[in-house]
């Protein structure tokens, strides 16, 4: 069986999320659907989570693909440090190669030692100025995510944070943000460099979309210019 690219399982998750925003269905629908997105497209987890806050960090809404994510999120809540509640404080990515030997947040590690969780990668939900929460996946083997993972999660954490703010709201469809419409482009633009990628050999998805970053990092330029570079050069050479 074929395995979708990550990009393209979290544009449908983006899509799930846009088709409750024209229905008005719950915001717990919409973080589940993204939960779903996630657990797919991060290769090496057994499943992800979404949290919603409020100002205070009281938490206003969750959704998960598994109990163990439930039960890893609960302690977070409960015991007021880890992962997720950092990435959402701090408003940065957080990777964690081996909770078992992390020493960030000690309580956290300790009660979820008998759970089957060794990696995490947790990002921020931003939609503007607004801080919403994080999104997180958990592996059950140590070293599973890097910060290539990171950006590809923050990649989506935009239009998906922009989305969740306005199914919060009152705001209707027509009134998604020009950011929101940058960030959809972006994900097409990044699309179609890996499909350029693909075809000249690159082998799979994963390895194609590696291969953008490592080029971003080289050339010290965005991921979205190095795409929009390399789909330019390849119209413009007519292959």
């Amino acid at each position: 069986m074929n395995r979708k690219a990550p990009l393209d399982e979290l544009s449908a998750a983006v899509g799930r999320i846009m088709g409750l925003l024209l229905t008005e269905e719950k915001v717990n629908d919409a973080v589940l659907h993204l939960a779903q997105g996630i657990r797919h497209a991060i290769p090496g987890s057994i499943g992800a989570g979404v949290s919603l806050f409020d100002a205070r960090g009281h938490r206003t809404s969750t959704g998960f693909t598994d109990e163990v994510v439930a039960e890893a999120d609960r302690l977070q809540y409960e015991l007021g440090q880890g992962p997720c509640l950092t990435a959402w404080a701090a408003e940065v990515p957080v990777v964690v190669a081996d909770v078992a030997t992390h020493e960030r947040w000690p309580e956290w590690s300790a009660a979820i030692s008998a759970l089957p969780i060794r990696s995490v990668l947790s990002v921020p939900l931003v939609a503007g100025q607004q801080v919403l929460g994080a999104i997180k996946v958990y592996a059950d083997t140590p070293n599973v995510y890097d910060d290539d993972d990171a950006r590809l999660l923050e990649e989506f954490a935009a239009p998906a944070a922009t989305l969740l703010s306005h199914i919060q709201g009152t705001e209707t469809v027509n009134q998604i943000s020009a950011s929101l419409q940058a960030a959809l482009y972006s994900r097409d633009l990044v699309n179609r460099a890996c499909g350029i990628l693909l075809a000249r050999g690159s082998g799979t998805a994963e390895q194609a979309l590696s291969e953008l970053m490592t080029m971003a990092r080289t050339q010290q330029k965005s991921l979205v210019d190095v795409c929009a570079d390399l789909v330019a050069g390849t119209a413009a050479g007519g292959h």
